[in-house]
């Protein structure tokens, strides 16, 4: 039977399903390929309780500290708290209750509510579920420079998927914890509740590249 990547995102996110995103029918990989567009798009709609600043938008009672860097288009919801030194870039979004520890950079990126960088992490290209905690180190790579092909295919259930774009994270459930120092390799799709060990390698790609 053939994977619906469709239905990936609302699957392993619960909350997904009633967010502003849900009505997107995208695969986890080209919603964040996508994901400054509807950014844009959600911006021009979000009430009062929204301070925007270029073209960022922060919810009242978020906190962001002296120092911390953010480029939008970026939305910042409600008790949010962004640390110095944090770096947030290239389409993100925060649900509510989220962390952005010291020193952390999160690059195109969807967070949901209650989830956590603590400090000194990469995360790039991907969509992190609610209630998700990222120990210190942690990396959610984005990018396989290491390889000549780098179209990034990962192995889930048995099935290969191609995904058929050159930048993608991982997709990781709700209630996930990643462990201090740890690595995921780009393009994984971590199901809710998974635990990933500190200093652990996930790495989902085929063992033996397609021809």
């Amino acid at each position: 039977m053939t994977l619906d990547v469709t239905s990936l995102i609302s699957s392993f996110i619960e909350p997904w399903r009633t967010s502003s995103f849900a009505d997107n029918d995208q695969s986890p990989w080209h919603l964040v390929g996508s994901i400054e567009s509807l950014l844009r798009h959600h911006i021009a709609s979000l009430d009062s309780s929204y301070q925007r600043v270029d073209e960022w938008a922060v919810h009242r009672t978020a906190r962001i500290e002296a120092g911390a860097v953010i480029k939008g288009p970026a939305i910042i919801g409600p008790n949010c708290f962004i640390a110095a030194g944090a770096y947030l870039r290239g389409g993100v979004y925060l649900e509510q209750d989220c962390i952005i520890g010291p020193s952390s950079e999160l690059k195109t990126s969807v967070m949901f509510a209650g989830s956590k960088l603590a400090h000194m992490n990469f995360v790039g290209d991907s969509i992190i579920g609610a209630d998700v905690n990222i120990e210190a180190g942690a990396v959610i790579a984005n990018h396989r420079n290491e390889r000549e092909d780098r179209n990034i295919r990962i192995v889930y259930h048995g099935q290969v998927i191609d995904t058929g774009v050159s930048k993608f994270g991982a997709l990781v459930g709700d209630g996930s914890r990643i462990g201090a120092n740890a690595v995921i390799a780009p393009g994984a799709l971590l199901e809710p509740a998974s635990i990933v060990g500190r200093l652990q390698l996930i790495d989902q790609r085929p063992e033996i590249p397609l021809t």
